[in-house]
């Protein structure tokens, strides 16, 4: 696949407007792990290669392990992730699969574990995630 079009050359209010949310995530509570472990998983379900590649390298800037980023997509059957980064993926998988809905339990979980306010952070990062990825997956980014 090659770029079809350059979003930002051709539409840069729209495209300010998505980084007018990067810029607001960047003020809010999410650590940094829990930020790319959520822009990874919602980029596995949603076939996403150029924010897959984005946010596994930027991962192990951070300092994330090679074991960890491996097994993300199968975080369920690991003892790697604590219950806080287990409540995020859920979440996240049921957020970015929203046609299926969010169930009460898994809201109810992240909250209960993370508080409302970093549970809703976390909603807008995973909206955001979802949105660049079909940014990237349409106008045909490729990974560098």
């Amino acid at each position: 696949m090659k770029t079809r079009i350059n979003l930002f050359e051709v539409e840069p209010n729209g495209y300010k407007a998505m980084l007018s949310l990067e810029k607001y995530l960047a003020t809010t509570s999410i650590t940094k792990t829990h930020a790319e472990l959520i822009k990874i998983r919602a980029s596995q379900i949603n076939g996403c290669a150029f924010c897959l590649d984005m946010h596994t390298k930027d991962a192990r800037k951070n300092g994330e392990t090679e074991q960890r980023i491996y097994t993300v997509s199968a975080w369920r059957d690991t003892p790697f992730f604590t219950p806080e980064e287990q409540a995020l993926l859920a979440l996240t998988e049921e957020v970015t699969l929203i046609a299926n809905h969010v169930k009460d339990e898994t809201f109810s979980n992240a909250v209960a574990l993370l508080g409302e306010k970093y549970v809703s952070e976390v909603i807008m990062l995973i909206i955001t995630i979802n949105g660049w990825n079909r940014i990237a997956i349409t106008t045909g980014m490729m990974p560098k």
